[in-house]
């Protein structure tokens, strides 16, 4: 199979981040959207954001457990059918093997068509998190499709993988617009459920005075913004025989 445009609705999604709520601020529109579909759709998360606090005596023991409850909570809200925690510190994401191998093994498990994550090429992204989770992700989608990478992976039902599409939140060259208006609402409730790191605060109008400017020049009234990937080549032609 060859293709040069995305699928409308990927039956599996696979969101990978590095904190709770990057993807309510990023991409959890399309989330939305896509698990109204129909699309069976995972979060997984490098860290449990367990440094992201400014509150006096607040500990990273302490912020851990809620920062989660406040992810699983949004991820709900949008139709998510499965969270993932992989657990590791806040700001201290590297791109490494044993990284790349730990992704491609929740890639291998998890089947994706489609993966949603950080665009590591994004200029000036000064978040060592944001760009290590993007660029081990890419890398470990290459890895999750080759048998012979982590063959040790290959036991219990577990398979080889290769993943369709990918699609860079975050990105300085976005080619994919997805329309958000039916599904804006979803987004907002989700983030608020973020009580941690936005508080109190009205984020309404703010995501949807962002939603807008990205729609803006597509006629669209709300939108979100992605660099789609294609991760299928075209079929080269048969060998011809000597």
């Amino acid at each position: 199979m060859s293709t040069s445009q995305p699928p409308a609705i990927p039956k599996r999604v696979m969101v990978i981040m590095a904190h709770p709520d990057d993807a309510e601020f990023s991409c959890s529109g399309t989330v939305a959207k896509y698990a109204a579909a129909g699309s069976h759709v995972e979060y997984v998360l490098a860290t449990s954001g367990n440094k992201g606090s400014h509150e006096p005596g607040m500990t990273p023991e302490k912020l851990a457990p809620i920062r989660e409850a406040e992810q699983r909570a949004a991820a709900e809200a949008l139709g998510v059918a499965k969270v993932t925690f992989l657990r590791h510190n806040d700001a201290e994401v590297e791109v490494t093997l044993a990284f790349r191998r730990e992704l491609a093994l929740v890639i291998r498990k998890g089947q994706p068509d489609a993966v949603f994550t950080f665009d590591p090429w994004q200029h000036y992204q000064t978040h060592p998190d944001h760009r290590a989770v993007g660029q081990a992700t890419l890398d470990a989608i290459t890895d999750a499709r080759m048998p012979m990478n982590y063959p040790d992976q290959l036991t219990d039902g577990v398979q080889a993988h290769r993943v369709l599409d990918v699609f860079f939140f975050g990105t300085d060259h976005a080619n994919f617009w997805v329309d958000i208006t039916e599904s804006i609402d979803k987004k907002i409730a989700a983030l608020r459920c973020h009580t941690s790191q936005v508080g109190d605060r009205d984020m309404g109008e703010f995501m949807r005075m962002r939603a807008r400017t990205v729609g803006q020049e597509h006629g669209i009234l709300y939108a979100e913004a992605f660099k789609h990937l294609p991760m299928v080549q075209p079929t080269l032609p048969p060998r011809q025989p000597t």
